[in-house]
């Protein structure tokens, strides 16, 4: 009996056995069938951010530093010397041209004036006398009463009296011109900074820093610098009429447009760059003297370019190439030749049809003939290409071949902020080729 229920506890050990090594069989094969199914691409759905191939005005402009500067900056000075009796101005007030900003005594310049006055009464009486001694003189000159010389001497001395009136006349001149010199008066359009003399104080013509500094904020002047390579350019669109400008703060918030008044005349060997300046118009005085500032010049607009954002575009060994959508959500790969680069704009000459779908967020995940699902941007304007004026950067015009920076981070997409370019959330690194067993084109 015993026998027969050890054999009985053997045989069910065995079927035991047997059906775990069945059980752990099927669950490998259907592991690696999964597994092999998820490698697939074909069978895998990738999610993607994708936009449709549009013409658009794109400008084509030109990005340097520049440095806000007063239109006009000047140091109100007394011409007078004399003790300052009244400042009629707040520090930082806008002025404008002749507005009396200060008033120096002005009794001496008014006893000048006095003095000179009397001076000049005197000596017309005297020359008044001295006319009629002349007249006198001529009339029995011409008689023969009297010699010639008396004659001479009477219009000698009448002449000189003459000129004497006139130089009391111009002491009269200089006197009010002293008296017109206490009242300072602003020369130009601006706004006055921190005063530099306070009431009471003897001031002088000969004093360095003067009564207070004067600076005109609108409109203002931006000198900003761009590369020698780049003048040309520069030169060829002034032929053509006047060059906007655009100014903005080092985060990117617009400060001002405006327009190129010069090219500096010389270029700086040390560094190789340019120096150009603008004006702007002020009128909030959000522009403020020796404020950094990006400046934006506009040297043209490409009239209905065929555009694209430059995330779109990938590298490969026989060159650059887009993912395009077809209408069965599939993705292929498309040749693509760049005519320019401007910003996060590139400008296609050939490879692309206008409405055609192309990728431009997820094309590391892509595969040439993988099933896609299109997901909405993040944030607003996400995934859509830049229009017109929002481009930054160079305007260096670029023949086929990759644009700046594919397959590497380039600052994230707008709406993902330092993301890598082509990557989705998450994922570390750039862009690159197509994977390993995908023909580029």
């Amino acid at each position: 009996m015993r026998r027969r229920n050890g054999l009985w506890l053997a045989l069910l050990g065995l079927a035991l056995l047997v059906a775990f090594f069945v059980y752990r069989s099927r669950s490998a094969k259907g592991d690696a069938a999964a597994a092999a199914k998820a490698a697939d691409p074909q069978a895998r759905v990738v999610p993607v951010l994708a936009i449709p191939a549009a013409r658009r005005d794109v400008p084509i402009t030109l990005e340097g530093l520049g440095t806000a500067t007063a239109f006009q900056t000047v140091t109100v000075k007394t011409q007078v010397d004399g003790r300052l009796d009244a400042l009629l101005f707040r520090e930082g007030q806008a002025v404008k041209k002749g507005d009396v900003l200060a008033q120096i005594d002005p009794r001496p310049y008014l006893i000048q004036l006095h003095q000179a006055e009397g001076a000049l009464a005197r000596d017309e009486a005297q020359l008044r006398n001295a006319n009629l001694n002349l007249k006198r003189f001529r009339d029995l000159g011409a008689q023969k009463l009297v010699a010639q010389q008396q004659v001479d001497d009477a219009m000698a001395a009448a002449a000189q009296l003459e000129a004497t009136a006139r130089v009391d006349r111009a002491a009269i001149e200089s006197a009010k011109l002293n008296l017109e010199y206490a009242r300072i008066r602003a020369p130009v359009d601006g706004v006055t900074g921190i005063r530099n003399v306070d009431v009471g104080n003897l001031v002088r013509q000969s004093d360095a820093n003067g009564i207070v500094v004067l600076t005109q904020l609108d409109p203002i002047a931006v000198i900003f610098t761009l590369p020698q390579d780049e003048l040309q350019a520069v030169a060829r669109a002034r032929a053509r009429g006047p060059l906007g400008v655009e100014v903005t703060s080092r985060s990117g918030e617009p400060l001002g447009k405006g327009e190129l008044l010069v090219v500096d005349n010389q270029i700086n060997q040390a560094t190789a760059t340019m120096r150009l300046k603008a004006m702007v118009p002020n009128p909030q005085s959000l522009l403020w003297p020796n404020q950094f500032v990006n400046v934006r010049l506009r040297l043209d607009t490409r009239k209905g370019a065929l555009a694209l954002p430059a995330t779109a575009i990938q590298r490969g060994p026989s060159g650059t190439f887009v993912y395009v959508v077809g209408s069965d959500m599939t993705a292929a790969i498309r040749p693509v030749e760049i005519e320019l680069t401007q910003g996060d704009v590139v400008v296609l000459s050939k490879g692309v049809a206008e409405g055609e779908r192309v990728v431009v967020d997820g094309q590391n995940q892509l595969r040439p003939g993988a099933k896609v699902s299109l997901r909405e941007p993040r944030g607003p304007g996400a995934g859509q290409a830049p229009g017109p004026g929002q481009a930054q950067g160079s305007s260096r015009t670029q023949g086929p071949g990759p644009a700046p920076g594919q397959g590497q981070p380039q600052g994230g997409r707008p709406g993902a902020p330092g993301e890598a370019q082509g990557q989705p959330p998450g994922r570390p690194g750039g862009a690159a080729g197509p994977p390993a067993g995908a023909r580029a084109p």
